[in-house]
């Protein structure tokens, strides 16, 4: 009996948490970003070994809920505990209001939130010690709040596990753990993108309809507080659960072990994946993944890199040709698949200007992207190093003083800077960029005539661009030669961007108006540099960040890393260049466009020189990927190494576009294992990350 009425509000809890978990698998698993058929018993492992998960993770995140019940009683509120735990809230308050606690370290919004609930629990403590004749109804008061709250946390999650599915094709990762530090810029753009006042008017509403039912048959416990022994049996069988918990958790995540990534996915506890996120956006490389002797490793590495010697990345770089010190534009495109284009199959007309331009252009029609999100492009153009393990090193502490392309530039005596029409702040780029020696603009260099339409992420590309001329006509007047990079951000949700401006109106937010957008601002912007005295000596270096999605069947889906890349100056012969590459191969290569002799430590490569050897890579946080020979090689924690075959997928191949442009592979599981390809990215991964954690790839 003591179990049946004491625990209502945890079984109640539970059971609505099961519940929402549930649908919410459901509506996954037939969204259409999940492109996948499921065999029946795939479906039963998702549901069961999903509920079963869902059960341990509900014991773990009930904990509160446990700590607060256990500490409803009468005795705290008597002289003098009442009172030196009063004054225990209040100092506590004073310290986090004081700006200096280690909540601040973090930044965000952590410290404000985390003020208002001692806020909270210090007048509602200091209510109940100080009206014990109302002490009853307020401790009811207190009792509805609290699971209110736990209603409105799992139907928020539930939602947010939604939008972040839509968004990514994935459970919460890395990205959501990054998107708690950037809280004004993540609720902008739910602001932005989502019909926010009625989506949170039926989630507060149906959160208080929820709560009115748990309460009503979970009062009792307020009513008659359970004494101490009872206290003592309920916390038994709590704690025991919660025990239970710590090691059936990560036993049911082995049981994700399917080769169909949204298996695993839908499987898989939201709230515990972001645990993991979080747990591991620090990934020592030589702690969990497969390494081999260092001295093997470089040896390995020599064969790309002929001139290395010894733990050392460096070795000269020599032209035949006299050095053309030319202005050099690079422009990151936020968010840029090539399967946006016309030339590789996009029949909606929303790149007419890029696919003019790159019938002009030196064309990079198969070049990879090293991650998934735009540090990661920044990382690879700016360090032009292989995506180690954990967070891009844009968002190290240790990330300045690094060996980059502005570092290069600057001893040919270019101006260098970084261009960004959002506050550099963001994802650490002002922390980056300056302490590797370029100048910032970003949103807080623009005057307000500057600006004539923002969003969340920052002023339309239009008003960059527009910045951007003022400052290269002022550069140009310095007798000195310029490298400018310029990070975009319109093609980025909610999509929103000036109305009449291109034929999808801005207010619709959608994918294809802002890469249209994008590229009407992009044909602005040579519209009017076509214009200056110092358009014909410059380079521009077009590129994307990373494609609009990285969701696919597979740990490393390779047409979701596909990007487009070009090089355009009026003095450079257009060709197509159809060779695998990866993005940090990018900026190499225009430094052998230009002749420049340089001492360098990139991984990155000229292209065009004859003994290129071809490969890319990519990776997300954790899986780190090498494609060649048509095998993708996957270095993941836990020493563990997977292989793929690739070739085209004939089901999705055009007959009317070029072999070179097709862009969907199939990935199946290699027979014969290439050890000499496991090896090598092994050599490039644990070289990189032995370099960057020994601070030897330094200026």
């Amino acid at each position: 009996m003591i179990f049946s009425k004491k625990l209502s509000p945890f079984y109640n809890l539970a059971i609505f948490y099961f519940i929402i978990s549930f649908i919410l698998r459901v509506v996954l698993f037939f969204h259409p970003i999940t492109q996948s058929s499921f065999r029946f018993s795939e479906s039963i492992k998702i549901f069961s070994l999903g509920l079963i998960s869902d059960f341990f993770v509900f014991i773990i995140a009930s904990v509160f809920l446990w700590l607060y019940l256990v500490f409803v009683s009468n005795l705290k509120y008597n002289k003098p505990w009442g009172y030196i735990i009063l004054g225990g809230f209040i100092a506590l308050f004073l310290y986090v209001a004081s700006g200096r606690s280690i909540l601040d370290e973090y930044g965000g919004a952590l410290p404000g939130i985390v003020l208002i609930f001692i806020g909270i629990k210090t007048i509602l403590f200091a209510l109940l010690l100080f009206l014990p004749k109302h002490r009853d109804k307020i401790r009811f008061w207190l009792f509805t709040f609290v699971i209110f709250l736990y209603v409105l946390l799992i139907l928020q999650n539930g939602l947010s596990e939604y939008f972040f599915w839509n968004e990514f094709g994935v459970k919460y990762n890395f990205i959501a753990v990054n998107y708690l530090i950037y809280t004004n810029e993540v609720i902008g753009n739910i602001m932005q993108s989502y019909p926010v006042i009625p989506l949170f008017s039926a989630l507060f509403l149906i959160t208080g309809i929820i709560t009115y039912f748990i309460v009503k048959n979970g009062k009792t416990f307020i009513k008659t507080i359970p004494s101490f022994p009872e206290k003592i049996k309920l916390s038994a069988v709590y704690i025991g659960l919660f025990i239970l918990s710590l090691f059936a958790i990560p036993t049911l995540a082995l049981a994700e072990n399917s080769k169909n990534v949204f298996v695993n996915e839908l499987q898989s506890n939201g709230l515990y994946k972001f645990f993991l996120a979080f747990e591991n956006n620090k990934l020592d490389y030589f702690k969990f993944y497969k390494t081999i002797p260092n001295d093997t490793a470089f040896a390995i590495l020599k064969q790309q890199f002929p001139t290395l010697s010894g733990e050392n990345m460096t070795r000269t770089i020599e032209s035949d040709s006299a050095e053309t010190p030319k202005n050099v534009v690079l422009i990151t495109i936020e968010s840029y698949s090539a399967e946006f284009m016309k030339m590789y199959g996009n029949d909606q007309n929303i790149t007419p200007f890029l696919d003019s331009l790159a019938q002009k252009s030196l064309q990079f029609t198969n070049l990879y992207a090293a991650g998934n999100r735009t540090v990661r492009g920044l990382e690879a153009v700016t360090l032009c190093i292989p995506p180690t393990a954990g967070e891009s090193v844009v968002k190290r502490e240790d990330n300045k003083n690094k060996f980059s392309t502005g570092a290069i530039f600057k001893q040919k005596g270019y101006q260098v800077k970084f261009m960004y029409g959002g506050d550099a702040f963001f994802d650490n780029m002002q922390d980056f960029y300056s302490g590797n020696g370029y100048e910032i603009v970003d949103k807080s260099s623009f005057s307000p005539e500057e600006i004539t339409f923002s969003n969340v992420w920052g002023v339309c590309d239009e008003d960059m661009y527009n910045k951007a001329i003022k400052v290269m006509n002022k550069e140009a007047k310095e007798n000195k030669p310029f490298f400018n990079h310029i990070m975009t951000v319109s093609n980025h949700r909610p999509f929103t961007y000036p109305n009449n401006k291109i034929d999808i109106p801005g207010d619709i937010k959608s994918r294809d108006g802002g890469v249209k957008y994008t590229d009407y601002s992009l044909k602005k912007f040579f519209s009017m540099a076509s214009k200056q005295p110092w358009f014909k000596n410059t380079v521009f270096v077009i590129v994307a960040d990373h494609c609009a999605s990285s969701a696919g069947k597979t740990q490393l889906p390779m047409d979701k890393y596909r990007i487009p890349a070009f090089i355009y100056s009026p003095g450079i012969k257009p060709q197509k260049y159809n060779v695998l590459m990866s993005q940090i191969d990018l900026m190499p290569t225009v430094f052998g466009l230009l002749h420049f002799n340089y001492q360098s430590k990139f991984f990155g490569q000229d292209v065009l020189k004859p003994d290129y050897k071809p490969r890319a890579f990519i990776a997300t946080y954790q899986d780190l990927g090498l494609i060649k020979d048509n095998v993708l090689t996957i270095l993941s924690p836990k020493q563990q190494v997977k292989q793929f075959e690739l070739h085209l997928n004939p089901k999705e191949a055009k007959k009317d576009i070029a072999p070179e442009y097709q862009i969907f592979y199939c990935e199946k599981p290699l027979k014969t294992e290439r050890t000499d390809l496991i090896n090598e990215t092994i050599s490039f991964y644990q070289t990189a990350s032995y370099l960057l954690k020994n601070k030897k790839y330094q200026q």
